[in-house]
């Protein structure tokens, strides 16, 4: 297959840990998957930086009728990260608003809860938080997580790919504290071209991964 950069996202996650190198031994350092398809990558990132690994489930609030075009997003730890700019611009009402909002809140509440039975979200305070996806196309996603994430305090944002377009590096320049990435192909459509299997990762896929992390050593 032409373009292929990465086996599958286990050889990604691999290819992006040594660009990571940096990171690993510390103690103050968490990984956060963004599910499905980041949950892989950020598995052999967590492995091999000798740190804890987590979810981070986020949701994007969609504007009614323009779905793709987020109002805001929620996320792990109770987090609602709202553009007010956009909400004024649609001429939402509260009570609008907080019926888009409870949608998603309740999709990322059956997701927590299915992926994590019943353990706590990892405290990210004052830590430096790598997020990791399989890649970026438009970024949205990443960037929902960004924003939601900046409201549990961490140190600092480090946003992880193992493939993105080249503009993603200006893009999340004024929004992480670090962007690192394995590869960055021009032309650039789509994130699993790059991939010689994609296939779509199963919620029992992500559970599976969590529960290996949690016998993982930390900070070795």
């Amino acid at each position: 297959m032409a373009g292929v950069i990465f086996l599958d996202r286990a050889h990604a996650g691999r290819e992006l840990a040594i660009r990571l190198a940096g990171f690993a031994g510390r103690r103050d350092v968490v990984v956060l998957a963004l599910p499905r398809g980041g949950v892989p990558v950020a598995y052999e990132v967590a492995e091999a930086l000798h740190a804890p690994l987590d979810v981070f489930v986020v949701r994007k609030v969609g504007a009614p009728g323009q779905e793709e075009l987020a109002l805001g997003a929620v996320a792990s730890g109770g987090v609602l990260a709202l553009n007010e700019g956009l909400v004024r611009a649609f001429g939402l009402e509260d009570r609008e608003v907080e019926s888009l909002v409870a949608r998603e809140r309740e999709e990322l509440s059956r997701r927590e809860s299915l992926y994590r039975h019943g353990r706590p979200p990892l405290d990210v305070r004052g830590k430096v938080a790598i997020l990791v996806d399989d890649g970026l196309a438009t970024g949205s996603s990443m960037e929902a997580a960004v924003q939601a994430l900046r409201a549990l305090a961490p140190a600092s944002i480090v946003v992880a790919v193992p493939v993105a377009p080249p503009s993603a590096r200006a893009q999340f320049a004024r929004r992480a504290d670090d962007f690192v990435c394995a590869a960055t192909p021009e032309p650039f459509h789509a994130v699993g071209e790059w991939y010689e299997e994609f296939e779509q990762v199963n919620d029992e896929e992500v559970q599976d991964l969590l529960r290996r992390a949690e016998r993982l050593p930390v900070g070795a």
